[in-house]
């Protein structure tokens, strides 16, 4: 019960704290007037922003498994994520908020086996509105709600799927820190999958801390499976951006636990992958 309290609810408290104390430049005081005028201009900003836009990281890696078992061609492949979102309303709504589409797909490829069949795909839709926050003249984060849908478009013994609302939070507490808490309200429908919050989890929470240049990133994930013990997946991620300008990172990812996939949900893993990835403009969707 602790362990779950603090890691879930931990970042919704800093969230909070994040208005009470907002960040200042280090021997910087921002007249009034000039702190609206800027926030005005970033909500301007956020209004004019394309409507086509990524939703979560999209990455292409590659590795093998760690620790638990040999490295083979059964337990190497591909992984890589597509994820956009196409906005449906402008900041126009109340409290500044818009309404949106999303779209994300999970694809793991067994490159290394003959054939190279895509071992399995997970397809994860869904429509959202999120309310953006400012604070003394900064972007300071946003809250969603989502309603999704997922599973691996199969059918029969391997059809995995399930459906949940989502309730999320996410912060930039400083230049160099942002923490984000996502808890959710399933709806678990697929015949083969009964006992997924087991494995899948019931909520999650994490930090992702990049350089003042934003040119290293670091972060981290965890996912709390059902239950009071503290059973956690973990995701644990390093990105290095390749030019200046660019928003393509080389990437490494590290995933310890179940549910990586809908196809071996109730199977543990541990990879270690490596590849690119693409961010959002502001901060990834988690």
């Amino acid at each position: 019960m602790k362990g779950l309290k603090f890691t879930v609810f931990l970042p919704l408290l800093v969230f909070a704290l994040s208005f009470i104390y907002p960040h200042k430049a280090k021997g910087q005081i921002i007249p009034v007037s000039h702190q609206q005028q800027f926030t005005d201009s970033l909500r301007q900003e956020l209004i004019n922003a394309p409507y086509f836009t990524l939703f979560k990281d999209n990455y292409f890696t590659v590795g093998t498994s760690l620790f638990h078992e040999k490295p083979s061609k059964y337990n190497s492949d591909v992984k890589f994520q597509i994820s956009i979102a196409q906005r449906l309303t402008r900041t126009t709504l109340p409290w500044n908020s818009f309404i949106f589409l999303m779209y994300t797909q999970k694809t793991m490829w067994n490159v290394f086996q003959n054939s190279m069949p895509m071992r399995d795909m997970n397809f994860n839709p869904g429509i959202g509105w999120s309310i953006p926050f400012f604070s003394k003249g900064r972007y300071a984060g946003k809250a969603t709600v989502l309603i999704e849908h997922e599973s691996n478009g199969r059918d029969g013994e391997e059809s995995r799927s399930w459906n949940r609302i989502s309730f999320s939070a996410s912060t930039i507490i400083d230049r160099w820190l942002t923490v984000h808490a996502k808890f959710w309200i399933p709806i678990v429908d697929g015949m083969n999958n009964r006992d997924l919050l087991k494995y899948a989890g019931i909520a999650q929470s994490g930090v992702q801390i990049t350089t003042p240049d934003k040119k290293f990133g670091w972060s981290v994930l965890l996912v709390k499976r059902k239950g009071w013990n503290l059973n956690f997946n973990t995701t644990v991620e390093f990105n290095w951006r390749i030019h200046e300008k660019s928003n393509q990172y080389l990437f490494v990812q590290y995933y310890n636990g179940y549910a990586e996939n809908l196809l071996d949900y109730n199977q543990f893993h541990s990879r270690l992958r490596a590849g690119i990835v693409i961010k959002p403009r502001f901060f990834s969707e988690f």
